[in-house]
């Protein structure tokens, strides 16, 4: 028995890896052909979205849309990793940093930035990852990326010792590491900092409160179907017979089918009884198929 299309919206545990859930889910939904959308390091937990049998052809653009955080970051300290699962290699105190410096470098960290990603990371460098490069002691020069930081709100703000702990809200664009701005915040700051909570609260459209636990799973494996999934991540587009025929074989749309999709896409396709077609996008006023779901 093939498994059922769709996502599902794990709350993924502290200490997992991403490939650990998913091969969980592998084992419930009983099948391979199970991916993620947007890895999740060890130390976090959160919204982690999977997909099974076709919808993991959806994974690689919901991995684009924006996401938010709930994470605390310790200025006083910086580590390998920029996280508390690595080695501290600094400390400076930073109790008596004040809150006007501290909202001065957040700001800074707001909007669109050019960002380093942390050494320790699953970047290719070369065609192998860049945290095994840095773990066999030959870190490699990451360049900046563009990122944009839409939000990035102070929450708490608690000394502990010579640290100072502090809780932000982030919204940001996909491949902004959460790590990088724990670690550019206490550079700023001239004391060093290191993420020591994560929490991913959102994907695209998936929030945590649509999350379900890997035991809450194991009880009840609940899985978006793959329309709704597409529909609730995508802008939709409504074929007609005719249009659906053609975008099933890989055919572009007419001229006048193109003038319907608002933007580059995507966009999910839907034929007149609501079968998910395809994943479309538009390029100077004509149509490519990005995924085709139906032979």
């Amino acid at each position: 028995m093939t498994a059922v299309s769709g996502l599902v919206i794990v709350d993924k545990p502290a200490g997992w890896t991403s490939h650990d859930v998913v091969a969980r889910i592998r084992r419930l939904a009983g099948t391979r052909r199970v991916g993620h959308a947007g890895t999740l390091d060890p130390m976090a937990t959160g919204v982690l979205v999977v997909g099974v049998e076709k919808a993991t052809r959806l994974l690689g653009h919901l991995a684009l849309t924006g996401k938010e955080y709930a994470a605390t970051i310790r200025l006083g300290a910086t580590t390998d990793t920029d996280d508390a699962d690595g080695e501290i290699l600094a400390t400076a105190p930073a109790a008596g940093v004040s809150r006007p410096a501290l909202d001065a470098a957040v700001a800074a960290l707001t909007g669109e930035i050019q960002q380093v990603p942390p050494g320790v990371s699953a970047i290719k460098v070369a065609g192998r990852r860049a945290y095994r490069l840095t773990r066999e002691g030959t870190a490699p020069e990451l360049p900046a990326r563009t990122v944009t930081i839409s939000k990035l709100a102070v929450g708490a703000v608690r000394p502990a010792g010579d640290y100072l702990d502090v809780d932000v809200e982030v919204t940001c664009s996909s491949g902004t590491y959460i790590r990088a701005i724990a670690r550019d915040l206490g550079a700023a700051l001239g004391v060093g900092g290191h993420l020591t909570a994560l929490r991913r609260t959102r994907v695209g459209p998936y929030e945590i409160g649509a999350a379900r636990t890997l035991d809450q799973l194991a009880a009840d494996l609940q899985i978006v179907p793959l329309a709704a999934a597409a529909a609730a991540a995508f802008p939709r587009l409504d074929l007609t017979e005719e249009e659906a025929r053609l975008v099933s074989h890989g055919a572009r749309l007419p001229a006048s089918g193109a003038g319907r999709l608002a933007g580059a896409g995507p966009v999910a396709a839907f034929a007149p009884d609501g079968t998910l077609i395809a994943l479309l996008s538009q390029d100077q006023g004509a149509t490519r198929p990005l995924a085709v779901f139906v032979p």
